[in-house]
């Protein structure tokens, strides 16, 4: 029997880390995202699961980086409103799917940690996930790059994805 788990926004977050400057980091995450998952068995095993986040929801907490992310250096929100992640195959552990940023669709394995089901106070069953992983941002055409003191370069290529789920059964 298909279950249908939907997103609960409150209680997630699509997060990322960029290098930069080779001494720090950049967090960011998207406000504005929905996510399903179509399950046949309580592990969660070989389920569907589609995300999509609106582009022009990236936040890293600085408006003048915000502006520049959403520019056609990197996501070019006005083009390519939405990213899109739909899944392959799960296996319980490894989280593998396409991944379509800007208008590059590429396959991309997570690491994914299911972390159980409960019930809350209002008689919800939710499913919560952990889940983490990695992209080279130049394979989306996000290429922006600048040269710092001795020749290295701003932000890096790889970009780490730390994404905590809880979705609400339907």
């Amino acid at each position: 029997m298909k279950t249908i788990w939907n997103i609960d926004q409150m209680h997630s977050e699509i997060g990322f880390k960029a290098k930069y400057m080779i001494i720090s980091a950049v967090t960011g995450h998207f406000e504005d995202f929905k996510a399903t998952i179509v399950s046949e068995n309580q592990n969660f095993n070989h389920s569907q699961i589609s995300f999509t986040a609106q582009t022009n929801s990236i936040t890293t907490k600085n408006s003048k980086r915000d502006g520049h992310l959403k520019a056609d250096n990197f996501f070019n929100v006005e083009a390519y409103p939405e990213l899109v992640f739909t899944s392959k195959s799960f296996d319980g552990n490894v989280l593998i799917g396409d991944l379509t940023i800007r208008d590059i669709t590429k396959e991309i394995s997570l690491e994914a940690d299911f972390k159980g089901v409960a019930t809350d106070s209002y008689g919800q069953t939710k499913a919560s996930f952990k889940v983490k992983g990695a992209i080279r941002r130049k394979e989306f055409n996000l290429t922006w790059n600048a040269l710092i003191e001795a020749g290295n370069i701003a932000v890096s290529d790889t970009i780490k994805l730390i994404i905590d789920l809880q979705f609400i059964k339907e």
